[in-house]
């Protein structure tokens, strides 16, 4: 059995982000085949083609950790009915400079939880459209659009709805799948 080294991505910068608390529910529930770092995407400058010619430490340890995960998973709240500033900021910071796109390829998922009952849907929308044009492999189903209520999710990422955490486990188990699919087919060096 192969282990998959799984970055992933919190869409917030907030300390009490709900969305980081989700990803802490996502890697308890996920196979235990797959490894998981956080990429991170707070200290980032503001990306300006003006950089392409000379990559700042932080942004090229960003590719460098993204080149080392088998796969990218995206947990982001809506900002705006959109995707957080940040969160785009690092994806452009990771597809330059041209010809460099560090997505090129990459199994990724993307998830988001919501105290709203749209649970994130139309800034998943917004990403799936920018991970398109990265030319990521996205696994497009099945969708996942949590409305997170006070208590469903612990600080430490337990689950505490039975159904909740059934649909969790069978996501994460659908993403490692669609990660072996797309490596059997399109090897990571």
């Amino acid at each position: 059995m192969s282990t998959y080294q799984v970055g992933y991505f919190v869409g917030s910068l907030s300390s009490t982000s709900i969305n980081r608390t989700l990803s802490k529910a996502l890697i308890r529930l996920a196979p235990k085949d797959l490894e998981f770092t956080e990429l991170p995407i707070g200290n980032l400058p503001l990306y300006s083609p003006d950089f392409d010619a000379d990559y700042p430490a932080e942004p090229a340890a960003l590719k460098e950790a993204i080149a080392a995960s088998s796969a990218v998973l995206f947990v982001t709240p809506e900002y705006n009915r959109s995707i957080p500033g940040a969160l785009k900021n690092a994806i452009d910071w990771a597809s330059r400079p041209w010809g460099q796109n560090s997505f090129n390829h990459v199994p990724a998922a993307v998830i988001g939880a919501s105290p709203g009952q749209i649970g994130t849907a139309l800034a998943q929308q917004s990403l799936r459209g920018v991970l398109s044009f990265c030319n990521a492999r996205q696994m497009t189903s099945p969708e996942a659009y949590v409305t997170l209520r006070p208590g469903l999710v612990t600080d430490d990422g337990e689950v505490t709805d039975e159904s909740t955490a059934t649909f969790l486990t069978d996501f994460m188990q659908e993403f490692r799948d669609h990660i072996e699919r797309v490596l059997t087919v399109l090897p990571r060096d």
